[in-house]
């Protein structure tokens, strides 16, 4: 692991971005001064170190920015929870590394995901995104869709689904036992040994009282009315075993979205779509970039669109 794919990279700088309400965000820049920007929101008990290997890649030749959402890895918790404050934090972090005017691809994973679609509307946003990548994520119903305890759809699944989602209980070490239940809930089956690692060490890093706390606020998330206010081009990928976002989430969000870049299905994967399939969600930003660049406008030479898909939406196999 110590010079894996999956360790996080030293940033070139790191700083601190202050939202609305006075929470502190710890930011890290990496990559090239003159490239193109990437902004990437992590999930839900995850930190800057679940984007190490999409930050290996792009740094080579973007300038990539990372943050960790209020409460994890290194940015302080705050009394505040809530996707507005999620929105507010997306706006600092965008401010403070981005030059006025100055667009960058949004790439949101799960929670990460929610937070781009909280901030659709929200004019700092849109002053600085070009275009975003909407990854294993949702706008509302995530408990209720949820496929994590195997039983039919009902009353008592979503109760089941609830209670273990918001447990109060301590995660405790990284052991045999808890990487199974991990992979189990989270990642597909194909996951490799280290891949299950790597994502176990950062969600157990989590603080107790912070996985609690945004898990209140996952049950009851309604974004689908800012889905609609999602006006730059958007991306959706999904693994197709995504046992906590399911593809019904994936393909209700571009049937809603404005401008849908299209949907790739990665067989076989998990909700960790970016650690099981590092060069395929890697790909999709690339394409992004290549496609709406600085300025949002699509690019027509040199990109390969939407082509490739069946009725709008990419299958692929699994890395």
């Amino acid at each position: 692991m110590a010079d894996g794919p999956y360790t996080p990279p030293v940033p070139v700088r790191t700083l601190t971005a202050v939202s609305a309400d006075g929470a502190r965000l710890h930011v890290e820049v990496h990559g090239v001064d003159h490239g193109s920007v990437v902004v990437l929101s992590h999930g839900w008990t995850c930190s800057t170190a679940f984007w190490a290997a999409q930050i290996r890649e792009l740094a080579l030749d973007h300038r990539v920015v990372a943050y960790d959402q209020r409460g994890h890895g290194r940015s302080p918790a705050s009394a505040v929870c809530s996707t507005d404050a999620l929105a507010d934090d997306l706006e600092a972090v965008l401010a403070a590394t981005l030059a006025p005017g100055e667009k960058a691809v949004v790439v949101g994973h799960s929670m990460g995901g929610m937070t781009v679609l909280a901030a659709s509307a929200r004019p700092g946003f849109r002053e600085h995104t070009a275009a975003v990548l909407l990854a294993s994520t949702g706008s509302s119903r995530l408990v209720a869709e949820s496929l994590v305890v195997p039983m039919r759809a009902g009353r008592l699944r979503t109760w089941l689904t609830r209670l273990g989602l918001s447990s109060r209980a301590p995660l405790g070490p990284v052991t045999p036992v808890s990487r199974r239940i991990l992979k189990y809930a989270t990642m597909g089956a194909g996951s490799t040994p280290e891949m299950v690692e790597a994502c176990a060490r950062i969600v157990h890093a989590c603080p107790r009282k912070v996985r609690y706390a945004w898990a209140r606020v996952l049950e009851g998330v309604q974004l689908d009315r800012q889905v609609g206010e999602l006006t730059v081009p958007a991306a959706v990928v999904v693994g197709t075993a995504d046992r906590l976002t399911p593809p019904v989430h994936a393909r209700a969000l571009a049937a809603a979205l404005p401008d849908c870049h299209g949907v790739t299905e990665l067989a076989g994967l998990g909700h960790m779509t970016p650690v099981e399939a590092p060069g395929e969600v890697t790909g999709v930003i690339r394409e992004l970039v290549l496609a709406y660049g600085q300025s949002g406008t699509r690019r027509t030479e040199g990109t390969q669109g939407t082509q490739g898909t069946q009725g709008g939406v990419r299958i692929e196999e699994g890395a």
